[in-house]
């Protein structure tokens, strides 16, 4: 990767780590499905927007229309689903950091998926520190007791796996404007959570707060919309492994935002197993250990 996809991985990190305070903002007042509904909806509008005035073309292609609405279900509808559920039962903190769990579900399965991205001994070092990272996060006081705080915790583990697949599934739009195939995925995300929404939980007898409308409006425009764009950009250009290490980053502006802003206290084995995942995304992407090698 070159320093401009560096750069633009370090600034897609500081906008996903705020959509987990964004998220925690907003589920004092709104129910999860509905967070998801008004996420996806502003953000598909904005970028059908983008599309138009920009005099880009989405794609006529039914072929490419059912691979996008795949990709909203793996990328969006099912995976912020869980992360928004999960966040009702557990911090912000805590979910950014099970969230940098994805990189190593995407070399699992690259390996498999994949003729690009075999597993090496610095890859499966990577795996078995990532496991042990997230051993430590939920603790053992956690699986003896607080079910739904573990519940919280699984989720936002699934959408991580869920985020692995959306990047491998999504190398076959790589030929395509990625403001482009970030507008056809969240046009059939907001098609696809619309009915959910209204049937399971009723959105107009919610009583929402200027504040959550502000999050929400964050959420979509800045967390979303801006966000898949640079994501799909720097997709195509340096790979779903490298585009994940995005994750590397993400706690560390989600944890800042969570303490500072919202007061949350992140105990010691969130501390401790973000420290094991990062080491074992290190021993993924290889880069730091070759740096010592050389010198």
């Amino acid at each position: 990767m070159g320093l401009k996809e560096w750069i633009l991985i370090f600034l897609l990190s500081v906008i996903w780590g705020a959509s987990f305070f964004f998220v925690e903002v907003a589920v004092k007042t709104m129910t999860p499905f509905t967070i998801v509904m008004y996420r996806v909806g502003f953000a598909a509008v904005i970028l059908l927007g983008v599309v138009r005035f920009t005099g880009r073309r989405l794609p006529s292609s039914l072929k490419v229309w059912t691979g996008l609405l795949g990709l909203g279900a793996l990328n969006n509808v099912i995976p912020f689903s869980l992360i928004t559920w999960g966040q009702t039962l557990i911090d912000s903190s805590l979910a950014s950091i099970l969230n940098a769990f994805a990189p190593v579900f995407s070399v699992i399965l690259a390996h498999f998926l994949t003729k690009e991205e075999p597993l090496t001994p610095n890859r499966v070092t990577g795996v078995v520190f990532g496991w042990l990272g997230v051993a430590v996060l939920i603790g053992v006081d956690s699986l003896k007791g607080a079910g739904l705080q573990v519940a919280g915790q699984a989720a936002v583990l699934g959408a991580s796996f869920l985020y692995a697949c959306a990047a491998i599934f999504a190398r076959r739009f790589k030929h395509l404007d990625p403001v482009v195939v970030a507008a056809g995925m969240l046009t059939g995300s907001t098609l696809m959570m619309i009915p959910v929404a209204l049937v399971l939980e009723h959105p107009w007898t919610l009583e929402p707060t200027l504040l959550t409308w502000g999050a929400i409006l964050g959420l979509s425009a800045i967390s979303t919309a801006l966000a898949y764009i640079i994501y799909f950009y720097v997709l195509a250009r340096a790979g779903a492994t490298n585009i994940l290490l995005v994750t590397f980053l993400i706690p560390i502006s989600a944890i800042f935002l969570g303490v500072v802003v919202l007061g949350e206290s992140p105990g010691w084995n969130a501390f401790a197993g973000m420290i094991m995942i990062f080491i074992g995304l290190a021993a993924i992407d290889g880069r730091i250990i070759k740096t010592f090698k050389k010198s």
